[in-house]
């Protein structure tokens, strides 16, 4: 018997997974569900010992979460992240390698990506008002002067500076957001704590970005499906095997508003400080850790399927995108995959 079960992303960049594991298996699967990083987690890993019980797991698996958060939660006053955000312009700041790393990640991405994928866009995000739960701010179209503001404060290129273990901020009132790379560096973080007790197949997924090592409970790669980009209609359009890579989505159909007959996602394009308006719904990617997938994932959807397949090509970037097809009777989808990611789920 096969056991289905789908994650939703509950980040701003959202779009539901499901990944399909078997309960039958001479091996021992140890199943663990949570609450962490401002999403909810949840591990498959099949124990070949059968030595291991399920509180092993659990601890390893908390003591990394604990991990992330110290040095990455932007919700925590204490945390690395945090400190970068309150220290002032011209001030060097060390960091630990892990941050370096999550840091160093996120300015390669932004420079492939023509500044898509950037860090320091929570100015205009709070502005469009899709910050997070509980912030400040209404949904709303903002006017020119406001956006120009906004778009001041933004940068990553002109707000930091990485250098041999340490990060000054050129810009006083950049501010750091690790949304949308964050909770795939939990996933790797996680998964190699996982490998730490000797698990080498196992699944982790936080808020809809995975890892995946090994074959699942059938002794098949982690069979990932990729559902349609709308909310009403959960069906699955495609299902890949994934094993020993990272896999994120990022989509635009949850989080919008509408005003004046337009409609506004929370994907605003730092290029322009305003949210995107091409066809493309979702953008699905395949990389060698999950950190990387998160930021591509997010890169991608903002470029956008034409530029964004310009791009795969350029760099190896494994992608697929799902476009409305305006010219379809009701809401109906086109797929476009990179030649990467074709090769990686041919």
């Amino acid at each position: 018997m096969t056991n289905s079960a789908t994650f939703t992303r509950r980040t701003i960049m959202a779009m539901p997974l499901a990944f399909v594991a078997a309960c039958k298996s001479p091996s021992q699967v140890i199943r663990i569900t949570g609450f962490s990083m401002g999403t909810s987690y949840n591990i498959v890993a099949v124990d070949h010992t059968n030595l291991l019980d399920e509180q092993h797991v659990k601890t390893a698996v908390s003591g990394a979460l604990t991990a992330v958060n110290t040095g990455m939660s932007n919700w925590d006053a204490t945390s690395e992240i945090s400190r970068l955000n309150a220290s002032p312009a011209g001030s060097a700041l060390s960091v630990s390698a892990e941050l370096a790393d999550v840091l160093n990640t996120a300015s390669l991405v932004n420079r492939a990506s023509e500044g898509r994928f950037d860090m320091t866009v929570g100015p205009l995000i709070e502005l469009w008002g899709f910050g997070a739960p509980g912030a400040p701010g209404a949904k709303r179209k903002p006017n020119e002067a406001e956006v120009i503001e906004a778009r001041a404060k933004t940068g990553l290129n002109d707000s930091l500076v990485l250098q041999h273990g340490t990060v000054e901020k050129t810009n006083s009132d950049a501010q750091v957001y690790l949304a949308g790379i964050g909770k795939g560096y939990g996933a790797d973080h996680v998964g190699r704590a996982i490998e730490a007790l000797g698990i080498t197949d196992y699944l982790v997924e936080i808020g809809g970005d995975l890892y995946t090592a090994g074959r699942n409970p059938e002794g098949l790669p982690w069979q990932i499906g990729i559902e349609a980009p709308n909310v009403a209609d959960r069906r699955v359009l495609e299902v890949v095997g994934v094993s020993g890579l990272g896999l994120a989505s990022s989509g635009d159909y949850r989080n919008y508003f509408e005003e004046d007959g337009q409609r506004y996602s929370h994907l605003v394009d730092p290029a322009t400080g305003r949210p995107v308006t091409h066809k493309t719904a979702s953008a699905t990617v395949l990389a060698e850790n999950a950190m990387l997938a998160d930021a591509w994932s997010t890169a991608m959807l903002i470029l956008g399927r034409e530029r964004g397949l310009e791009i795969a090509k350029a760099h190896g970037v494994a992608v697929k995108f799902i476009e409305r097809d305006p010219n379809a009777a009701g809401l109906q989808f086109k797929m476009f995959a990179s030649d990467a990611f074709s090769s990686l789920t041919a």
